[in-house]
């Protein structure tokens, strides 16, 4: 077990390459690794350096999820159309496709600090993906972007209502993997994870456009706490807390 904290608590205590173990509940898993980085690079070095480990030899993967932060640019590009829209710029023109990726470009660079965010130290993680439909009932792509955008505020109006309690990661996925988002939710009361996401299931976004897949709750394990966890013990509130 020292190899294994000696290798993998340099990585918790890191900021934008941070990693957490989480101990699951249920039977999809018993340690689930959480690792955020800022680059592919650095997500599979973490990986061969975990495959390394003597402690590879008592594990068995059953799923990983592989996703990027991405922030929603719905009411950014509707100003930037709606500028160059009463300016007399043609749409699709090439006039318009550069503004638009100049405009957009800024936005992001504004929002840089969001896209590299740090695991929090929260006592419980819920994950889970999901993807937007695209068939008879419902497609979300065929949607003007106006009407995306509102629905979205919607959505995001509940999630802030829990802004304290529940601290929310959406994670891209399309093309990386076989949903479309991922959602890590990390909170001192489980609860609040059902409380949120019941809640959110009543919104027309997620109502009509909505499709889950499986969800995994655990426990934050400090690497400290794997040797006792190996042997049956998890950690006090306090010891996962302070680690």
């Amino acid at each position: 077990m020292q190899e294994a904290a000696s290798a993998i608590q340099p990585m918790e205590q890191q900021a934008e390459k941070g990693s957490a173990l989480y101990s699951l509940l249920g039977h999809k898993g018993d340690l689930m690794l959480v690792h955020f980085r800022p680059g592919f690079e650095d997500l599979n070095r973490a990986e061969l350096l975990l495959a390394r480990l003597g402690l590879a030899e008592f594990l068995e993967p059953s799923t990983s999820y592989l996703s990027v932060v991405e922030l929603g640019l719905y009411d950014s590009s509707l100003r930037v159309y709606g500028a160059l829209a009463q300016r007399g710029v043609s749409e699709g023109s090439e006039e318009w496709e550069k503004e638009v990726r100049e405009a957009l470009a800024q936005h992001r660079k504004a929002m840089a600090p969001r896209l590299y965010p740090s695991i929090p130290p929260a006592r419980y993680i819920c994950f889970y993906p999901m993807s937007r439909k695209r068939d008879a009932s419902g497609n979300w792509y065929r949607l003007p972007i106006a009407k995306r955008r509102d629905l979205m505020r919607e959505h995001g109006e509940i999630g802030r209502k829990y802004a304290g309690e529940v601290k929310q990661v959406v994670t891209g996925s399309i093309g990386f993997d076989d949903w479309e988002w991922g959602v890590d939710l990390f909170s001192d009361n489980p609860i609040a994870f059902k409380n949120l996401i019941y809640e959110m299931r009543f919104d027309e976004a997620s109502a009509l456009y909505a499709e889950f897949g499986p969800f995994y709750v655990g426990l934050r394990l400090p690497v400290a706490g794997l040797s006792g966890f190996l042997e049956g013990r998890l950690p006090s509130e306090g010891e996962v807390l302070g680690g």
